[in-house]
């Protein structure tokens, strides 16, 4: 018998021919936008409602520029600085082992975390009804005089009228600061909590006490956590110096614009005013942000991760890149 070979040759496919997916509804989102944009500049150019030479010539006079340094700025700076302190403070209290110290914590976290901060304001600008004089002394003189039968005991040291410390500044300052701290004590024992126990238990292992551990292995690396919602509240700060117009601040920021405003009649142009001006300090607060969290940040990612292995291997091959058994970020 004869045998054929038979060879059966496959054709080749033709090549695929790729065709992008089509998407037509962000073409119509683009249009949308790019009308609603076109729509909102042709606003801003046409109507004479915002008073653009009047705005510009009012917003940058002397008394604009004192209300923002001396109050929207130094307020946000001093009321930041004593609600982190305070924060600090508050938060470990809250992870203390003392009962007694979380429970005042959680009860300082609670009521200022609950009553808004315009009625805190309003509180503390009138809280001189209070008292029209504060003194220093031994306390409850005058009763522990009747109690034994001393009329008009009085063993004060020194004291000052209310109306003297109690300004609107510093009522502003208080009513602001405190409520900051409530808020900066949750963001701070958050930070805490996240690092992980080892690290506690490596830096314990050293002979570290509570401060240095505290302050030289949990805060640094908390800080990785803290500071994007430490941002948030600068920021929201920043916006709630506004509030200070119903304490009355008169060297603040919008009060000084809404005073302009109400005397010229001109109300409108002086609010959008007001707009510029938190835009454009809000941004540099988000400048500084972004490289706070990129400073803190350093050893967390791929490429963090990448340069602490690098670090630790020339540690073991004798370089000086440091020890691969610090205590710190893994």
């Amino acid at each position: 018998m004869e045998s054929h070979d038979t060879s059966t040759v496959r054709a080749r496919p033709e090549p695929l021919r790729a065709v992008p997916v089509r998407h037509p509804g962000r073409w119509v989102a683009v249009a949308v936008l790019a009308v609603l944009v076109a729509m909102f500049v042709h606003l801003l150019v046409t109507n004479d409602a915002f008073n653009w030479s009047f705005m510009v010539d009012k917003m940058f006079r002397p008394p604009i520029i004192e209300g923002l340094l001396r109050g929207t700025v130094l307020m946000t700076v001093s009321a930041m600085l004593i609600g982190v302190t305070l924060g600090v403070v508050v938060a470990v209290m809250r992870l203390s082992d003392n009962p007694i110290l979380r429970g005042v914590a959680w009860l300082y976290t609670w009521f200022f975390r609950a009553v808004p901060r315009l009625v805190l304001l309003a509180v503390f600008g009138n809280i001189g009804i209070l008292w029209s004089r504060i003194e220093f002394g031994v306390p409850f003189d005058t009763q522990l005089g009747q109690l034994f039968g001393i009329d008009n005991l009085q063993l004060r040291l020194f004291g000052f009228s209310s109306r003297d410390i109690l300004t609107g500044f510093m009522a502003g300052l208080l009513g602001l600061a405190l409520s900051e701290a409530a808020y900066m004590a949750e963001i701070v024992r958050a930070g805490i909590q996240s690092v992980d126990e080892g690290q506690t238990e490596a830096a314990q292992a050293l002979g570290m006490s509570r401060g240095q551990l505290l302050r030289r292995v949990v805060l640094p690396q908390a800080m990785r956590v803290i500071i994007p919602p430490t941002g948030n509240e600068t920021i929201a700060m920043l916006k709630d110096t506004s509030l200070l117009l119903y304490v009355p601040v008169s060297v603040e920021l919008f009060f000084q614009l809404d005073a302009v405003g109400k005397r010229t009649f001109q109300i409108f142009p002086m609010y959008v005013a007001a707009c510029l001006w938190y835009l454009f300090l809000t941004s540099i607060l988000l400048v500084g942000q972004y490289f706070l969290e990129r400073h803190f940040g350093k050893g967390y990612g791929p490429a963090g991760r990448a340069r602490l292995r690098l670090r630790a291997m020339t540690a073991e091959t004798g370089g000086g890149g440091g020890s691969s058994g610090t205590v710190g970020p893994t």
